[in-house]
Parts: C-alpha cells; structure tokens; sequence
C-alpha cells in the first residue's frame, strides 16, 4: 500500500498533507487495499457503505441498470478520484448505484467513522483531511450539476454540444480526447447509441466538429 502514497498525496482527500504524514495515517484510518479484475463490482446498488474509496489504479463506473438492461452511466472514477463520500450521514440510506472495474483496478478503503472522528492527538493532519473532505463533496456536487446540465437538454445534438463544449473548456483546448467510447457515451449521455452516431456524423459533415474514436476538435 505504501507504494501507493504518492497518488494518494495527489488526491483532494489528502491536499495539503505530506507522505509522511498520509504513511501514519494508514493504520490510523484504517487503511485498506483491494484489487479487482475488469468487470468486477466493487459495489452493488443496496450495499451500505461503511468506507471512503480512493482509485489508485485503473477506472471505474458509476453506474445503473434499469429492469430491462438499460444502462446509465453515472460518472467515471479515474486514478486520485475518491468514492462513497456522498454516503457518510448516518441516515445517507443505501448505494442507489453499482461501481464497476472498468479495467484492472485497484481500490483503498478508509474506514468514515475514523476520519470524521478526529484522534484524541488532534493532529494537523487529520484536521486537513476533514475539511478536505467538506471541500471534495462541494466539487463532486458541482460535477453533478454539470452532468445534470447535459442531460436535460431537449435533443440529442444539444447534448452533445453541452458536454463536448464543457470538455472544451476544462482542457482549455478544442482539441481534447473523451474518457469514454461511444456506448459509454450514450450510456453517460442517456442517448440511443445509434441516433448519438448519426448527430456526430451530421456535425461533422456540416463543419461543426472533427473527431477518430474518442479524440475531438471543435471547429
């Protein structure tokens, strides 16, 4: 796990603390490691969930499968991303999601009761993690409303003008590549695959946009 610290080091969770410091507070959070192969679930929609997730390794997705099959991308949890934070009330109710390894991933577990209950030491560091912790909710918050922002346009063409504009600007470039391929577009989007092909061949053919797989340019 120890190898893992400097990733750790980059997370939100753990800004502004050094490696030394996020090395004694394993044991003190109760720091643990698990690994799981593409496909696994790392949660199930129902599960309580008891911990704070960091990724070091691989992806996941937030995700959701409706009685016939139908999925919905939530969100994508990329490497120093955390998960669960959304789920520490004590009445926070069950995951009304799965978490899904989209890839060879490998998953840190910290224990919420212990980081929310500073030691009896009160140590700085541990007092950073907490509001850390505020700070991350207000930006996962702000992520979804982005989301939220995409999804309820009217049209196919409108979403994807919301979401690879919103794409343009967090890279600061018109040239960006997407995390995602085209069914896990769709699926993020909550647009038929089919009908999100053929809006993008149309944007394309009428000069709006140029794009190979999950690489796109604005024009």
């Amino acid at each position: 796990m120890k190898n893992y610290i400097p990733i750790l080091k980059r997370t939100q969770l753990f800004a502004g603390v050094s490696e030394d410091e996020i090395a004694l507070m394993l044991s003190c959070l109760d720091a643990r490691m698990h690994t799981y192969k593409k496909g696994e679930y790392v949660f199930h929609q129902g599960e309580h969930l008891h911990h704070i997730t960091v990724l070091v390794e691989g992806e996941l997705h937030i995700q959701r499968d409706d009685y016939w099959g139908n999925r919905a991308i939530v969100n994508r949890i990329a490497v120093g991303e955390m998960f669960g934070e959304a789920y520490i009330a004590p009445q926070s109710g069950a995951l009304l999601n799965d978490v899904v390894a989209i890839e060879d991933s490998t998953v840190i577990f910290f224990d919420v009761k212990r980081i929310i209950t500073v030691c009896s030491s009160a140590c700085r560091f541990h007092s950073m993690v907490v509001q850390n912790l505020f700070f991350a909710i207000s930006e996962k918050n702000k992520k979804l409303l982005q989301k939220l922002g995409h999804i309820s346009k009217r049209t196919t063409r409108e979403k994807l003008i919301s979401y690879l504009s919103e794409e343009a600007k967090r890279n600061n470039s018109a040239s960006f590549v997407i995390p995602f391929n085209r069914q896990q577009l769709a699926d993020f989007l909550s647009v038929d695959r089919s009908a999100m092909s053929n809006e993008l061949c149309k944007m394309r053919d009428e000069g709006l946009l140029e794009f190979e797989k999950n690489a796109f340019k604005l024009m």
